[in-house]
């Protein structure tokens, strides 16, 4: 391994730990996973998506809600205990930082699917129409997930969202 990677993979190392830790509320080196209390999310648990989910995607990577799970079923115990190992994750997410997996989609990608789903050219969409696209379309947003992203996309003078700067406000800086 070159100085260069092994520069590289402690800085990875140095990063995955401090997310890690913001969500080891035990301070043993794991972070729980089971389902919380009153969580309502049909197929994926919100307990498993949600705290991993958070950490991984605060190291710059965006997989999908089904990459998320296969990510996790990787890291998860031989017995699944509810808990994520710390040792089990690093050099998962390690392999998974070193590989650049699951990067973000472009901000022209970004710009061009609202474009598609504006059809007639306003700039915006209602939120009426942003929740019939992500909840009928594609892979569809659960409901946590569809209020997470209106709280932060909808602009509440107009009840639209103006997609330009949504996308500005989404959009990670690889640097």
């Amino acid at each position: 391994m070159s100085l260069h990677t092994e520069l590289v993979v402690a800085e990875y190392h140095r990063k995955i730990k401090e997310a890690f830790e913001v969500f080891d509320h035990e301070a043993n080196n794991t972070v729980d996973v089971r389902i919380k209390a009153g969580a309502f999310l049909p197929g994926l648990s919100s307990g498993v998506s949600r705290e991993i989910g958070t950490i991984i995607r605060s190291l710059g990577c965006c997989p999908s809600e089904g990459e998320l799970h296969d990510l996790i079923a990787e890291v998860e115990e031989e017995e699944p205990t509810g808990y994520i190992r710390y040792e089990k994750f690093l050099p998962v997410m390690t392999e998974v930082l070193l590989e650049r997996r699951y990067r973000p989609i472009p901000e022209d990608t970004l710009l061009r699917a609202f474009e598609v789903l504006d059809s007639s050219k306003r700039g915006f969409l209602t939120r009426e129409e942003l929740i019939k696209y992500m909840t009928e379309e594609g892979e569809p947003f659960s409901q946590e997930e569809m209020e997470e992203m209106l709280s932060a996309a909808v602009d509440p003078e107009s009840n639209s969202i103006h997609y330009k700067d949504y996308i500005a406000m989404m959009v990670v800086d690889e640097s």
